[in-house]
Formats: structure tokens, C-alpha cells, sequence
């Protein structure tokens, strides 16, 4: 059954909170939606929120966090951004879910086959869309593995660099945020990157790069 949105949140681990994501997600894929009264929830959440978790995620329209985590209204504050890219406005965002309205998680979600990804990867140059590929061409640098085809026509070059993206992301997040630095350091909150897989609806999680 689902929970009151606003209930013992403040006693929540980063951990119960990535739990929660990981089993909304299994309810995701089995195609079981928890049981959630949408309009009760308009009522409860109408004069305060108190969400569990941040995700910085990408815009992609096959990509909406609250149904792929299979929550409702109050449970996600979701960032999203082309390439998911923690932009100053991003992290400003993040530090705001985190500290004032007390999420116990940030999730930098990336996923397959993203096209802001494939646009770094091709070098891609446009208008203001270029602004959001200079945030993740790094990655390019850092991927050593693939000598042969390095642009969006290599499916395993894109995956490599989307993964490299996130944790690039996730770096950024550390790096430009006192505040979140020092949440993380006293455990208030965590971090943890992850990848949606548009195929088959699953998200990984990259625990070994997490912060728990």
C-alpha cells in the first residue's frame, strides 16, 4: 500500500531511501503500480512537500522518473536537463530538495541511448543546445577503451560515455556544493548514480561510486 507522502520522512536514511527507488522500480517492470489515491495526495501535498528523494535526470520524454520509481506527487523533486548535467541551476535546485525540504537522496539518473550523449559523442554544434554538450565532452577525454569507431554510431562508445557522464556529473555535484558537500560528509543525505535502460525499463545503480 502506499504511504502518506509526508509520513516519517525526517527519520529516513539515504539507504531506506534508495531502497524505496530500487523497489519502485521492480514494481516498474513487473508492470505493478502501487496503490496511490492521486486526488488525496493533491489535498495532503497542497500546502507543504517533504520529498524523499532529488533525481537530476535527463529531459528525455521516455525517461519521467516518477513512473519508472513508481511514485507520486511529493516523493520525487526531479531536476531535469538535457544529458543530465549539473548545471549551477541544477545543483542549486538539489541543495534546495536536500537542505530545506529535507531529500535524503540525490540521484544523478542517466540512460541508454541518450541523445545528448550521442550529440557529445558526434561533436555535435548548435545554437544554445552546444552549451549543454560542452558540459559533457569531457567524458571523451576519459574514455580510453574504444580505439576504433568514437562517435554515435558505436553503441558500446555511447553507453561507455554516458556511465562516465553520470559519474562526471556526480563529481561536479561534490566539486561546486559546500552544502552538499557537508550533508554527505555527516551522512544527512546520499549520493549514488545510476542508468535507465529505455529497452527493458530497468535502472542500475552504480553503488561502487556511491555515496551512502
Amino acid at each position: 500500500m502506499y504511504k502518506h507522502p509526508l509520513l516519517n520522512r525526517d527519520k529516513m536514511t539515504p539507504k531506506e531511501a534508495l531502497d524505496i527507488l530500487i523497489e519502485g522500480n521492480q514494481r516498474f517492470i513487473g508492470n505493478i503500480a502501487s496503490n496511490k489515491d492521486l486526488q488525496q495526495l493533491v489535498h495532503l501535498t497542497k500546502d507543504k512537500q517533504h520529498p524523499f528523494a532529488a533525481v537530476l535526470s535527463c529531459s528525455d520524454s521516455r525517461a519521467p522518473v516518477e513512473m519508472l520509481f513508481d511514485q507520486a506527487l511529493g516523493d520525487i523533486f526531479s531536476v531535469r536537463l538535457a544529458g543530465n548535467i549539473a548545471s549551477d541551476e541544477a545543483i542549486g535546485s538539489l541543495e534546495f530538495s536536500t537542505k530545506y525540504l529535507g531529500s535524503k537522496i540525490i540521484v544523478v539518473l542517466g540512460h541508454s541511448s541518450c541523445g545528448a550523449v550521442k550529440a557529445a559523442c558526434d561533436h555535435f554544434e548548435e545554437g544554445n543546445i552546444s552549451q549543454v554538450i560542452n558540459m559533457i565532452t569531457p567524458a571523451l577525454d576519459l574514455e580510453k577503451s574504444e580505439s576504433g569507431q568514437r562517435n554515435s554510431e558505436n553503441k558500446d562508445f555511447v553507453s561507455k560515455i554516458a556511465k562516465l557522464n553520470v559519474e562526471m556529473q556526480m563529481n561536479a555535484i561534490l566539486r561546486d556544493s559546500e552544502i552538499l558537500q557537508g550533508m554527505i560528509a555527516k551522512h544527512e543525505i546520499g549520493l549514488i548514480g545510476g542508468m535507465y535502460d529505455l529497452s527493458s525499463g530497468k535502472v542500475e545503480f552504480y553503488k561502487d561510486t556511491a555515496h551512502l
